[in-house]
């Protein structure tokens, strides 16, 4: 009886162990998932970026320096592999266009221009796809991560050398400010 009970209570074990393991690898493809997603979108923006920068470079030429770091910044794009490096482009790419976005207040001509306005609005949803592939990204991997701490996952997490992911965060001091948005002028 006492042998059937020690079968039983490791058949159990056995199978928490494979439940747990198959919790954490299902968390860890989801992270990559969610990643996957994040890049889909920077791939994206970065396709629509050189019609963009083609189609205010005839209204904006004081602007070289600006044209100049978002082709730097694309050409760093492709040789980029972690999610920190991404990270830090994606701000910079995005302090880049809001320049560009800012300065086109001043060319009444470009605003008007269909082909900006077409394109500026890709970007501004592309935009938003990589705000909420951004959060969905954080979020799974506070998932994942969470499953690598918490008693008893953690054990199986160290047994088979699972790995905390970095969260997607601002790069920057500045990227953290609340915009200021001023009508007087």
């Amino acid at each position: 009886m006492i042998g059937w009970i020690i079968l039983a209570i490791v058949v159990i074990v056995i199978i928490a162990v494979i439940a747990m393991y198959n919790g954490l690898v299902q968390a860890r493809i989801k992270v990559d998932n969610a990643w996957s997603q994040i890049d889909v979108q920077l791939q994206r923006r970065f396709d629509l970026i050189p019609n963009f920068v083609e189609t205010v470079k005839g209204y904006m030429t004081h602007e070289s320096e600006t044209f100049e770091k978002i082709a730097e910044l694309r050409t760093s794009w492709a040789n980029t592999e972690s999610v920190a490096e991404k990270a830090s482009l994606d701000n910079q790419l995005s302090d880049a266009l809001k320049t560009i976005m800012a300065v086109s207040e001043s060319y009444p001509d470009l605003k008007a221009n269909q082909n900006f306005s077409e394109l500026s609005e890709e970007l501004r949803n592309t935009e938003n796809k990589i705000s909420f592939s951004r959060q969905f990204y954080n979020d799974t991997v506070t998932m994942y991560n969470t499953k690598l701490e918490i008693f008893p996952s953690n054990i199986i997490a160290g047994m088979f050398n699972f790995k905390a992911r970095d969260l997607f965060e601002a790069e920057s001091e500045e990227a953290r400010k609340n915009v200021k948005v001023d009508f007087g002028k």
